[in-house]
């Protein structure tokens, strides 16, 4: 692997930003990366903070956590994209194991799902939507995509909060992977 770009939508996460690039630096300190924060117009400073500390940082307008994700993915510099929460909730240092797991299973999209979804939405998406599609964790951001399957990807449901890329994936017929954690 040449190298991984790793993008994280946000709205309202200043005080996560600096602690999140930091602790994905050190993740991945034997490979090339580069971090874009995606930020959704937030009002306690997170473009501000983030321009300190990521690679690179793109503002949007009241576009949502979907639509920056996919504006993320298609900033890339590398073929591989992995995708994450700015709030801690996704471990930064399973992303070097996410990259292992992607490569080994030969995906186009692995999704790193939690063993407990905290949330009644979580569980009854993941029954439904993510059975279909062969995950148990269908609303996580935790993925690793092939930046190159969602080049000219725009999105078309409004906010499915990630969840529009999966069902996207799977009626391309893309290999869909997964990974449980804790």
């Amino acid at each position: 692997m040449e190298g991984v770009s790793i993008v994280t939508a946000t709205y309202c996460e200043r005080e996560n930003i600096g602690p999140l690039v930091e602790r994905l630096r050190r993740a991945l300190a034997d490979l090339e990366h580069e971090v874009i924060v995606v930020d959704d117009s937030s009002p306690d400073g997170t473009y501000e903070e983030a321009l300190k500390h990521a690679d690179r940082v793109i503002l949007l307008e009241r576009a949502g956590q979907t639509k920056s994700l996919v504006e993320g993915i298609k900033a890339a510099r590398y073929e591989v994209v992995v995708t994450m929460d700015a709030d801690l909730e996704n471990p930064p240092e399973l992303v070097p194991a996410l990259l292992r797991a992607f490569d080994e299973l030969g995906c186009d999209v692995l999704v790193a799902s939690r063993i407990a979804l905290p949330r009644v939405s979580e569980r009854l998406a993941s029954l439904t939507l993510g059975k279909l599609v062969g995950v148990r964790d269908f609303f996580s951001n935790f993925r690793v995509y092939r930046r190159s399957l969602f080049e000219s990807h725009d999105v078309k449901l409004g906010e499915t909060f990630g969840g529009e890329l999966l069902v996207y994936a799977w009626l391309r017929g893309f290999r869909l992977g997964e990974v449980v954690y804790e």
